[in-house]
């Protein structure tokens, strides 16, 4: 699929069709951000103020975790605007939502709205895409980490989605902290570390093992959940030239009662095309987008798009592919031969040997040597 189209061209054919009510915040998804806080507070409370079996502790941490993982979609929802439009509130409801997941609403609509949406699956400005070739040959620890095996890699890529977002987080403070004006940097730090210091503080307060069930499992919990979608939203997607949402965006299906429950995150694709609507629209958005460009949307169940994650490399090769560096194996994207009901790769070496071979022969026909 060579024909971009940037997401306003989308979002201009769909906009009429939707109702005026899709375009305005919807406060009532607070009510599920303070069920979600009167969870997680009555949950830590239990923890740590009574002594209850392991097995207890583990189930209440596993509550914990998707509550951290749903006030994060919520909070992600917030920081859109979508759901209040004052800038302090939208920012002080959003760091509260964010707070189990310590990531301070200032460096998040920096990295995340500034930077992620305006320049999704852009080889250099998105800060979560993956690299190219060209950039690995450039790191020399992104070549050291292409050298493990490819089975062993992909279990230890799937073993860090639970604490993948926590550190990435971290990254992305240090990745932009310098972009931010000196008045904005204090802001910056102090969003970031307070959430830090209250769970820290929970640590004194209750000790190691009451904190692990409070706080950390639920933490790793939650990351699994989190990384688990944003895994799933473009790394089987291509790098393209135009932020085409419909190219550079995977929708994925998960149960009703769950994407309730995770307001609607997983209508990714959607999200891209109307990132500052709230996703209680984004089911409406999707009948249209089918209607109009049934052959270019990309949907799938989030357990298969985990499995094809599991099964293909996450280097780009020539922006629309993907390859293996060590074995020099090439595996097609989605919208780029990626069948994701069976996939299988072609060798890199038997088909450049034929290009080599062309490229030579035309550079003696233009040197005037064909037949040296």
């Amino acid at each position: 699929m060579n024909d971009f189209h940037p997401f306003g061209w989308y979002a201009a054919k769909i906009s009429p069709h939707l109702p005026k009510k899709a375009f305005q915040p919807v406060k009532s998804r607070l009510f599920g951000g303070l069920a979600y806080v009167g969870l997680v507070i009555a949950g830590i409370l239990a923890v740590s103020l009574f002594h209850l079996h392991p097995v207890w502790n583990l189930l209440i941490s596993v509550v914990l975790g998707f509550s951290f993982a749903a006030l994060g979609f919520l909070g992600h929802e917030i920081l859109h605007g979508t759901v209040v439009r004052t800038p302090w509130l939208r920012d002080l409801l959003g760091a509260i939502a964010f707070w189990p997941l310590c990531t301070g609403p200032k460096l998040w609509r920096k990295w995340h709205n500034a930077s992620h949406h305006v320049h999704t699956q852009h080889e250099e400005k998105d800060p979560d895409a993956w690299p190219s070739m060209e950039k690995l040959a450039k790191s020399r620890l992104l070549s050291w980490v292409y050298r493990i095996p490819f089975p062993i890699r992909a279990f230890f890529s799937f073993s860090s989605l639970s604490v993948m977002f926590t550190l990435h987080s971290v990254r992305m403070l240090f990745y932009f902290f310098h972009d931010f004006r000196w008045k904005n940097r204090a802001v910056v730090l102090f969003q970031f570390f307070l959430p830090w210091a209250t769970w820290l503080g929970l640590l004194w307060l209750v000790g190691w093992e009451k904190w692990l069930f409070a706080f950390l499992l639920p933490l790793l919990v939650a990351n699994t959940i989190v990384m688990s979608y944003i895994a799933t939203n473009h790394r089987l997607n291509p790098l393209v030239p135009v932020n085409d949402p419909l190219a550079n965006s995977l929708s994925v299906t998960v149960p009703k009662w769950v994407d309730i429950l995770h307001f609607h995150f997983s209508h990714h694709t959607e999200h891209h095309l109307f990132p500052a609507m709230s996703s209680k629209y984004y089911p409406l958005v999707k009948t249209y987008i089918k209607q109009m460009w049934p052959d270019r949307y990309h949907e799938m169940p989030m357990g298969k798009a985990l499995a094809a994650l599991w099964k293909t490399p996450r280097v780009y090769y020539e922006h629309n592919e993907l390859i293996e560096p060590k074995q020099g194996h090439v595996y097609g994207t989605l919208g780029n031969g990626l069948n994701p009901d069976r996939i299988v790769h072609r060798e890199l070496e038997t088909e450049k040997q034929p290009r080599a071979a062309k490229k030579r022969a035309k550079t003696k026909k233009a040197a005037g040597q064909e037949n040296l």
